[in-house]
């Protein structure tokens, strides 16, 4: 991937799953060491949105062309593979 991610967080302001997955989030790309960008959407704030995503929420999209990547919880499995990088080997 070149250039910092581009992250889009589909979120609603009472949804603490979705302040816990951009927690999560930025605890992950601060491990990686590796500077990315995050907007965070309020799908309530856009009836097409909030049909779209509705009871997924939150969900976590990347570029390009907004690839979902997870919802519910931060899948820092998926993260990678969306980043290019390697699996975490298992203990």
């Amino acid at each position: 991937m070149n250039g910092a991610p581009r992250f889009t967080l589909y979120s609603r302001s009472y949804c603490h799953l979705c302040d816990d997955m951009l927690a999560a989030l930025q605890a992950f790309m601060a491990r990686q060491g590796q500077a990315y960008t995050v907007d965070v959407v309020d799908v309530d704030a856009d009836p097409a949105l909030a049909s779209r995503f509705d009871e997924l929420v939150p969900v976590l999209a990347g570029d390009p062309a907004g690839t979902e990547i997870c919802h519910y919880f931060l899948d820092e499995a998926a993260l990678r593979r969306h980043l290019g990088l390697q699996p975490v080997a298992a203990a």
